[in-house]
């Protein structure tokens, strides 16, 4: 049987989560135990809502794992919707583990070295510090520019990508940086980068972008973090022998 103790403890060490500064309201860890104290099935999971939470469930699950955790704006009463999903985990026998900005930055599986591989960009440089920590990566740009870049991107992110292509038409240096990470934009001229993929941006993002001589590609923020929590919960499944079920959400933002 696998202890929900050393499960956490295999996914504290390889996220490194206890040298990786968060949010002040985020928790990186173990969020809630299970009443057995035993996993025997993981479900993963960008979100930790009321629908994941039933899935989960559904899957036979007694682990869930998440990069958005419970807890983002402490104290939290556990009433409403938030006594809900306690009480869901609890009455399912469902932990729930998350990590958040570790995930981000982890080199062999965070969301934006994934993304890299996944459009076959060769990574030269991290980028974008967020608490003492550079969760972004840099990149070498591609043979056939932004043309090839746009459409490797697409099909990467099929739900949608909006493309503001005021740069280099050939740039050699882009930068990676999955979620809401918007506010790097301004951050990109003094790196000697003009073209950025990222989760989410703001409308302010538009003029940057014409005015700076700027690529930004917005391919989702749900999107952009799918691939690190997967790959996390993947090499847990396999070290314990366990399953892994995918859940994935229809969220378009």
């Amino acid at each position: 049987m696998n202890k929900l103790s050393e499960v956490a403890k295999f996914l504290d060490e390889i996220t490194m989560s206890g040298s990786i500064r968060d949010w002040d309201e985020a928790h990186n860890g173990l969020q809630c135990e299970n009443k057995t104290g035993i996993v025997t099935r993981i479900a993963s999971s960008v979100d930790c809502g009321m629908e994941d939470i039933l899935r989960a469930k559904k899957a036979g699950a007694d682990l869930l794992i998440v990069h958005h955790g419970l807890f983002w704006n402490p104290p939290i009463p556990f009433t409403g919707v938030n006594f809900e999903k306690i009480k869901l985990l609890l009455d399912n026998n469902i932990a729930l583990y998350s990590s958040h900005l570790p995930l981000d930055a982890n080199d062999d599986f965070g969301n934006n070295v994934l993304i890299a591989k996944e459009l076959n960009l060769e990574i030269v440089d991290r980028c974008f510090d967020y608490y003492g920590t550079k969760i972004g990566v840099l990149t070498k740009g591609v043979k056939g520019g932004i043309k090839e870049l746009g459409a490797s991107l697409e099909k990467l992110f099929p739900k949608g990508v909006k493309k503001l292509e005021f740069g280099s038409k050939n740039p050699k240096k882009i930068a990676v940086c999955s979620g809401g990470a918007g506010s790097v934009v301004a951050e990109l001229p003094s790196l000697g980068v003009d073209t950025l993929i990222v989760g989410e941006l703001k409308e302010h993002h538009y003029v940057m972008a014409q005015d700076l001589k700027l690529n930004l590609y917005q391919c989702g923020h749900y999107a952009t973090e799918t691939l690190g929590v997967r790959a996390l919960a993947e090499i847990c499944a396999k070290k314990f022998n366990l399953k892994n079920v995918v859940i994935k959400s229809e969220n378009p933002l």
